[in-house]
């Protein structure tokens, strides 16, 4: 393909993925100092950088707004950066529900949120999933973002139907994990779990499910999103 010149760098190169993941944040989401502030204080705690990117982010909380969800569920806080996004979907009459295995991460999340101003309409839970699941309250959700421990996604799957309604969405990311899902190791328990997934969503008698491929900053990746019927 031919060159193309890159204003910003005032040069010709071959376009990226992570390039145009730079141009369409800089142009879609801009300058945001809630959720620049937000990845700051994750890595400056050591929290992993696997965090949703600002496109991902801000599809989820276009998602909430246009199906008005204002009961909504996260399965994997991190350091609240997609909490902030949903919460920003979910709207000043919203809640979403997030639980977190790690309290550190919790502990980082809490202030994320209350620093962009959304923590009165986030409750953070910490614990296991599969053990704190049982206990949730505030349902049934209008969305489910399911982004935690892939070995497990299965049952967070089951679970989110479980706690959902016919109309109700649910998001799983992480499917397509370059290209793994074609063809997991068989000790590889992870992308076993995630390609079972895909196949239970598939299959499942309450789920209409596409999945959509994705490229960027977060490289070859994708998610899968399912109708509750």
């Amino acid at each position: 393909m031919p060159a193309i010149r890159l204003a910003s760098e005032g040069m010709s190169q071959e376009p990226t993925p992570r390039d145009v993941d730079a141009f369409l944040d800089s142009t879609l989401v801009g300058d945001d100092p809630a959720l620049s502030a937000a990845l700051e204080a994750s890595a400056a705690a050591g929290l992993p950088s696997i965090a949703v990117s600002a496109q991902q982010g801000k599809f989820l909380c276009l998602l909430a707004a246009a199906m008005g969800a204002r009961r909504i569920l996260e399965i994997g806080t991190l350091g609240g950066y997609s909490t902030i996004w949903l919460a920003r979907g979910a709207g000043p009459e919203g809640r979403v529900v997030t639980l977190e295995y790690e309290p550190k991460h919790a502990e980082v999340a809490r202030a994320n949120l209350q620093r962009a101003g959304v923590a009165d309409r986030v409750e953070v839970i910490v614990g296991a999933a599969l053990d704190t699941l049982p206990s949730v309250t505030g349902g049934p959700f209008d969305l489910v973002f399911v982004d935690a421990d892939k070995e497990n996604n299965l049952a967070y799957v089951e679970w989110a139907v479980r706690l959902t309604r016919p109309g109700s969405i649910i998001v799983v990311d992480n499917v397509i994990r370059d290209g793994q899902i074609l063809a997991p190791a068989p000790d590889d328990r992870l992308m076993q779990a995630v390609r079972q997934t895909i196949e239970l969503m598939g299959k499942h008698p309450q789920l209409d499910t596409a999945a959509l491929q994705t490229v960027g900053a977060k490289n070859w990746d994708g998610f899968a999103m399912a109708l509750v019927k």
